[in-house]
């Protein structure tokens, strides 16, 4: 018996609930998840129970709300992420977690919008158990059968990716294996073949099958990513960053590529992943400076911002920052600045840029710093 609780998020997440703005809507969504995890602390099933909740209530709630700029889609998706585990980890019997899967698939296919659609890439998670994962996968195959034995077909499942999820999570890989080769040949798909056959442990196979999935609609690091786990997976570390590193780790920003980057191989020294990033993005070198002046490599960083283009704006914070603690550095950047805005490079620039940190990053510098120019 699960303990009655009394949700806030309950009446928050009600049909229609939000209107088209979307920042009330994501602020609801992580107060919601915050809540659920405070009650998992005392009662593990009670918090799963809430998650649930919260999944089917998601689309419902969210249907006038504007989305275009991705930003209430990457709300929803990383709370998908941190319920999935805490329903999965939950201590519960058999019956309670097939109640709710039910009630978990009735919401995904129930989802207009759609905006839990990744939910059923988690599918095999949430069974936890191989039989009943297997119970599910039993469920999905004659459908998805169906549709995929059909090439001229555009019928669309949502499923596909539960099945394929609930067939790796029952240990049936080389039935995974066979099933994908109905599928049209995509990534989204091919992706659970590599897991399978790792699974199996067919590395090599899995490497090449993963790198065979290059097409035109594939992300190029999503393929590498997944060939780097397997090489790390492996002990083979130095090989999955000679081959996958560069292109499986780029991220938003040069500085958070890098950091994602020394997570993993921590072994690497920072001199040496820099100067390998460098490499990898030629013409690009400018960049690089303030990767290479937050890691305390300043002649580094100011050989960089020489090399080809870097934003004026960005050295001169760091003149204006680097001023007292490391004066030398602080009058380059400077220096480097100038000569970028001479040559017309920066955008929005205005004489405050100029007259307002320069002089004092350039001009007061101790006089003994003055071989540095």
């Amino acid at each position: 018996m699960i303990a009655k609780h009394k949700w806030r998020f309950r009446s928050r997440f009600r049909a229609n609930a939000f209107g088209w703005r979307s920042g009330l809507p994501i602020k609801r969504i992580k107060e919601a998840v915050s809540e659920i995890r405070k009650v998992k602390r005392k009662d593990a099933v009670l918090a799963a129970d809430g998650a649930v909740l919260l999944l089917e209530k998601l689309s419902p709630s969210l249907m006038q709300v504007d989305s275009s700029s991705g930003a209430l889609g990457t709300a929803v998706n990383n709370a998908i992420a941190a319920l999935v585990p805490i329903i999965a980890q939950a201590p519960a019997d058999h019956a309670t977690r097939e109640w709710w899967l039910e009630r978990l698939w009735q919401a995904v296919e129930e989802d207009q919008m759609p905006y839990i659609e990744l939910l059923p890439g988690y599918w095999g998670e949430l069974c936890v158990s191989s039989e009943q994962a297997s119970a599910w996968a039993d469920r999905f195959l004659p459908t998805v059968r169906s549709i995929w034995s059909n090439k001229g077909s555009f019928a669309w499942f949502n499923g596909c990716d539960a099945c394929l999820s609930s067939l790796l999570y029952a240990g049936r890989y080389q039935e995974l294996v066979d099933l994908i080769e109905m599928a049209p040949q995509m990534w989204h798909y091919r992706q659970w073949g590599v897991k399978a056959l790792a699974a199996m442990g067919k590395r090599a196979e899995a490497l090449r099958y993963a790198e065979a999935s290059q097409d035109i609609n594939t992300d190029p690091a999503a393929i590498a990513a997944a060939c780097e786990a397997i090489l790390i997976d492996s002990g083979m570390a130095d090989e999955a960053y000679q081959r996958y590193a560069m292109k499986a780790n780029k991220r938003n920003t040069y500085l958070a590529t890098f950091r994602a980057i020394m997570k993993k191989y921590p072994h690497k020294e920072q001199r040496d992943v820099l100067a390998d990033l460098v490499e990898s993005t030629p013409g690009e070198e400018g960049k690089w400076f303030a990767t290479a002046k937050s890691i305390g490599l300043y002649d580094e960083a100011i050989d960089l911002a020489n090399r080809s283009p870097c934003t004026p704006q960005t050295l001169v914070r760091a003149a204006r920052d680097m001023r007292e603690s490391h004066p030398a550095f602080a009058m380059k950047a400077g220096i480097t600045a100038l000569r970028w805005m001479l040559t017309g490079y920066g955008y929005d620039l205005t004489g405050t840029d100029v007259l307002t940190h320069l002089p004092s990053s350039i001009l007061q510098i101790p006089y003994n710093s003055a071989s540095y120019v």
